[in-house]
């Protein structure tokens, strides 16, 4: 969600860059004046983003624009430098546990993507050869169980979840016990 909302508004700012010969400050505050905003409304910590707008604009402006990129591309391709330097930089795997059941927890804000990362996780794994289950802990939002097992039957992947009312510990404990007395292939 944060990447499509972050996308449409470079976008938009980018169609303004066009026929750019150099980046000026004001196209790049311009740019970052929406880079910024998208950031925080996906509730980015301000001084994480202080401090990317301030890498970004150091890079980008007064950066001449070589014969095959616009200045909308080396924004772009400034920004996706910088975006994956802020998330890490590098590709980490996931540890799977030696002994069954491998445990990841999915948490954030309602509409920020839990439910369909948590499906392209399984179906990942599931690739793998490995034997995900997902498991509805969301007790607070009446329709987050179904969309979980709506999104699992398509994956062809199992949904655990309990009568509405338990408490999250109780389900996630319960999960636990449940995936750990299937038989090893099932796991």
């Amino acid at each position: 969600m944060i990447f499509e909302s972050l996308s449409d508004r470079l976008q938009e700012t980018f169609k303004k860059l066009r026929g750019h010969g150099k980046l000026t400050e004001d196209d790049v505050n311009e740019a970052m004046r929406e880079v910024r905003m998208a950031l925080l409304e996906a509730d980015v910590n301000f001084k994480v983003v202080k401090n990317f707008i301030k890498t970004v604009k150091e890079r980008a402006i007064g950066q001449d624009i070589l014969e095959t990129l616009t200045p909308a591309q080396v924004v772009i391709k400034i920004v996706d430098e910088e975006l994956t330097n802020l998330m890490g930089g590098t590709q980490s795997r996931i540890n799977i546990s030696p002994n069954p059941p491998t445990i990841i927890m999915m948490a954030g804000l309602q509409g920020a993507g839990k439910t369909t990362s948590a499906g392209k996780l399984g179906l990942s794994l599931k690739k793998q050869g490995k034997r995900p289950l997902l498991v509805a802990c969301d007790i607070y939002r009446p329709a987050a169980i179904k969309q979980l097992q709506v999104v699992g039957k398509q994956l062809d992947i199992p949904v655990f979840s309990m009568e509405q009312g338990t408490d999250a510990v109780t389900i996630a404990k319960s999960s636990i016990a449940y995936s750990q007395s299937q038989p090893p292939a099932d796991r």
